[in-house]
């Protein structure tokens, strides 16, 4: 064959190669056509294709359910260090007026429901503090400061969402890939057909 399918030098921001486009199949087999290993190569190469949109589809289903759970953490977070801001200089305020009433309510703890599985919550009290504990995978929880567990969200999140980006733009371009591949396999058959075709034709 005059080119390989396996000598693919383009490439994505991701090193993803880029399927190249057979315009001339004559050309692409050469003086010797071997159809068979030409049809081979491309569903090698079409099979690689598949499987890193499988593996890259599962990565987006993961990062879309993960994301939306690192929000709800830091708004979280970032509600109880509000809190914590907002009351301070409110206490020293009824330190100096004797608005006791005033403070009796801000000590109060917080309400409120957490998650136990999909379906079951249970409900819970929240103490002022200034320390919360963050899973960090592989059964790792560690506490933080609360900002500290702020900065360190943040930063999660916006990897998260520019992997998530990145997935997106990478199945984007594989799908792209996928098709120039199914399209030179019908091209290259069904150019094989047309010389048999007329190969019997001269006999």
């Amino acid at each position: 064959m005059a080119t390989s399918m396996t000598k693919i030098e383009e490439k994505n921001a991701r090193g993803i190669p880029k399927a190249p486009f057979i315009a001339d199949v004559a050309e692409h087999l050469g003086p010797n056509p071997d159809v068979e290993t030409a049809l081979k190569e491309i569903q090698s190469a079409l099979a690689k294709y598949r499987y890193m949109d499988q593996n890259l589809t599962q990565r987006r289903r993961g990062l879309e359910d993960k994301i939306p759970d690192i929000k709800k953490t830091l708004n979280m977070i970032e509600f109880l260090q509000e809190r914590r801001e907002g009351k301070q200089p409110k206490q020293e305020e009824e330190e100096d007026e004797d608005e006791l009433d005033d403070e009796d309510v801000e000590d109060k703890p917080i309400k409120t429901t957490f998650e136990l599985n999909d379906t079951l919550y249970a409900e819970a009290e929240l103490e002022d503090t200034d320390t919360v504990y963050l899973w960090l995978g592989a059964n790792v929880m560690l506490s933080y400061k609360l900002p500290a567990a702020i900065t360190l969200l943040r930063d999660k999140l916006k990897s998260a969402e520019s992997s998530l980006t990145s997935v997106i733009e990478d199945l984007e371009f594989l799908r792209e890939q996928i098709t120039v591949m199914e399209v030179n396999t019908a091209r290259v058959y069904n150019w094989d057909v047309k010389r048999r075709r007329e190969a019997r034709e001269q006999e």
